[in-house]
């Protein structure tokens, strides 16, 4: 068996000459405790010395991703054939299996093994002192780690990520130092401030000015408008201010001279970052912009980073204390973080903000993916693309709005058809018909007021014309009713005379035949009609019989 072993000098093949110890894992680090023992499990066989630097970093980034160079395959076919070779990585072995069809060999005794050569690795291979191999293993590791981080002058998201981090602490320094500058010449010329609104002019007014009794010297046209520079000299003359010394505005003025330079500096780091982003990430600048981009890409970290994210959470990226307030709570979870700030969104309707934030999210997140494993070369052209679609979509969710307002319940606005065929006559080519005049909206003239005299003679006649009238209906009614009562009368008569007359001779007859008890209650149930007085008597009779119930009922208890 033979040992594949990568020194930074070159590769060594070692011969192993005991394979029994290699059994004894446990106990094989013993015989690497000394170089003579060493030498008894294994020996040099053949050794592969790089030529310069370039090619050690060549077969060692080969190696690492598992792969192999010309001169490693031809060192290993013309030393191991027939042989079993010993390596330290699975994948180096399947690679050489592969190609040159040598049987590898990949276990935890070879990797003990290799442990016991690198201890003992000065001893085994003579000419190798500690003395060549520092500098070797130092250069190679240097080589190695600036080609694993595969610079790039276009693709540098470093640089980037502290550009937008300068660029908010350079606004917010500005902000802090004008604040503090309208503060302090403020109590010499508090005017100004009411006046001049623009900070930077602020600036410019003061440096140049300093004291206020010199505003009326001065020539301010390249600074401020005829308008503000006229009211500027006029408040200076009438200024309530107090005085100040020369000492104290030596320090205004520098004040003022720090607050101009970070202001003229600002430009000139907008326009970096802006070059850097469209180099960096041209398909995302193109569809949020230089600032919500590297925002973007400084809150996640790095661009690749930002590529791993989905696009849902590159919509709330910014807004993570919300999300998790909302989590916690129950409530609503946000819409929208940085991606807030975004053209697009700010375009949008607040109704809609949420929609387009949505959109924008998932075609940036294609975009950061396309820039962050893309080609060096490539351009924005997939941003410039999803740009327009979503503007597209933007128009579309805008006009369904104003369909929703505009038009029928369901959002469709009704359009009526025009039918040619129908245009045959002047009214018969109206689709709605043909609206009548109405001479009730027509405003009227107010008549003349009438004198009080004319107006109560009209009153009574009227009333003279209604009594007749009225006196007659009240006769024709009272006539009507007595009429009414009489009817009745008469058939009441009749009704009690029928029935008295029916009863006598029904009596008759039952005391002729002895049935008289029986034939008086046929009667009664014959009779539908019954007189108040035998109504009454009946219900004399049944509350005396409940009585004497009741008084029975008492004495038996």
């Amino acid at each position: 068996m033979l040992v594949l072993f990568e020194t930074p000098a070159g590769f060594a093949l070692f011969k192993v000459l005991d394979e029994g110890k290699l059994s004894k894992v446990e106990d094989l680090w013993k015989e690497f405790s000394n170089s003579d023992t060493a030498r008894k499990v294994v020996k040099l066989k053949a050794f592969d010395k790089f030529d310069n630097t370039a090619d050690a970093l060549e077969a060692t980034t080969k190696i690492i991703d598992g792969s192999t160079t010309k001169s490693l395959r031809k060192f290993l076919k013309t030393h191991c054939e027939g042989e079993k070779l010993a390596v330290a990585d699975s994948k180096l072995g399947n690679a050489i299996k592969e190609k040159l069809k040598i049987d590898c060999v990949h276990n935890n005794g070879v990797m003990e093994l290799m442990r016991g050569v690198r201890s003992q690795l000065e001893e085994l291979i003579g000419g190798l002192g500690s003395q060549d191999l520092a500098p070797m293993s130092l250069g190679l590791s240097h080589s190695l780690s600036r080609y694993k981080l595969k610079f790039s002058p276009d693709k540098v998201d470093t640089m980037v990520v502290h550009a937008i981090g300068v660029l908010d602490d350079l606004d917010k320094e500005l902000n802090r130092l004008a604040m503090s500058l309208r503060e302090i010449y403020g109590w010499h010329f508090p005017e100004l401030a009411k006046i001049v609104n623009d900070n930077v002019v602020y600036a410019k007014a003061v440096k140049l000015m300093g004291f206020r009794e010199n505003a009326a010297k001065l020539d301010f046209s390249e600074i401020l408008p005829e308008e503000v520079e006229e009211e500027v000299k006029e408040a200076a003359k009438i200024s309530m201010g107090s005085e100040m010394d020369e000492y104290d505005m030596a320090n205004i003025m520098e004040l003022c001279n720090r607050a101009l330079s970070l202001a003229e500096y600002r430009p000139q780091l907008y326009d970096y970052l802006k070059s850097r982003m469209n180099a960096v990430a041209p398909n995302l600048t193109a569809l949020v912009g230089e600032l919500v981009g590297a925002r973007l890409i400084a809150h996640a970290g790095s661009l690749m980073n930002l590529a791993k994210q989905a696009g849902s959470t590159v919509q709330i990226l910014g807004a993570e204390k919300a999300l998790f307030r909302a989590l916690k709570t129950k409530h609503a979870t946000p819409k929208y973080g940085l991606i807030y700030h975004a053209s697009l969104v700010g375009q949008a309707a607040p109704k809609l903000k949420g929609k387009i934030s949505r959109s924008l999210a998932a075609k940036a997140a294609l975009a950061i993916r396309c820039d962050a494993l893309g080609d060096g070369g490539q351009d924005n052209s997939v941003g410039l693309e999803n740009r327009l679609k979503l503007e597209a979509r933007l128009r579309s969710l805008k006009g369904e709005e104003l369909g929703r307002s505009a038009g029928s319940v369901k959002g469709k606005p009704k359009i009526e058809v025009y039918d040619k065929d129908r245009k045959k006559g002047a009214a018969a080519g109206m689709i709605t018909p043909a609206k009548t005049y109405n001479p009730s909206t027509d405003a009227v003239l107010e008549q003349t007021p009438k004198s009080v005299g004319e107006e109560t003679v009209e009153m009574k006649t009227k009333i003279d014309e209604e009594a007749p009238a009225t006196e007659e209906k009240k006769a024709l009614s009272l006539d009507e009713k007595k009429k009414k009562k009489k009817s009745k009368d008469v058939e009441a008569t009749e009704v009690t005379n029928g029935d008295a007359d029916g009863n006598k001779k029904e009596k008759k007859k039952a005391a002729e035949a002895g049935q008289t008890d029986a034939v008086e209650d046929g009667v009664k149930k014959k009779s539908k009609r019954k007189r108040p007085s035998e109504l009454e008597e009946e219900a004399t009779e049944t509350e005396s019989h409940t009585s004497k119930r009741k008084k029975k009922n008492q004495v038996k208890e």
